[in-house]
């Protein structure tokens, strides 16, 4: 065989393993339902949940249980999954910047036996500074600049 068949067959060989081993590490986008019978199957299972965080007439978190001086790495709060369910979450981190702000958030990690969903990482989505049917106040200025 000649050297340049051996380097293309190691290239592939090392190309076959990257794509196995990141397929592995892949997790599902699921409700908290599904996640609980995930975890009842395999515990070490990762999942995504979709979710929203509950909010009151005041715009206030409802369930949100954050105390930093007591323990800066544990974050508690609400959410209701996109199929209607609401669960308590735990997430042993510090609160992630404009939590409060998020419209909807994505959640990794896995439910436990206590029901109790832990997450590994938060993914925000906040709203859009780009808002429909909102204008900016510059608009007037730069009409009158084309003018």
């Amino acid at each position: 065989m000649k050297k340049t068949h051996i380097i293309g067959l190691i290239l592939i060989a090392v190309a076959i393993g990257i794509i196995l081993i990141t397929t592995g590490d892949a997790s599902t986008y699921v409700g908290f339902d599904e996640a609980e019978r995930i975890s009842q199957q395999d515990p070490s299972q990762k999942v995504h949940v979709v979710g929203t965080l509950r909010k009151d007439a005041a715009g206030q978190i409802v369930g949100l249980n954050y105390n930093p001086a007591l323990d800066a790495n544990r974050l508690e709060f609400l959410v209701q999954d996109s199929l209607g369910r609401e669960n308590q979450v735990i997430y042993a981190a510090p609160k992630p910047q404009d939590f409060e702000k998020s419209e909807k958030i994505v959640l990794v990690g896995s439910m436990h036996s206590d029901k109790v969903f832990y997450c590994d990482k938060i993914l925000l989505k906040c709203p859009s500074k780009y808002q429909e049917g909102k204008i900016s106040a510059d608009s007037s200025a730069s009409v009158a600049a084309k003018n």
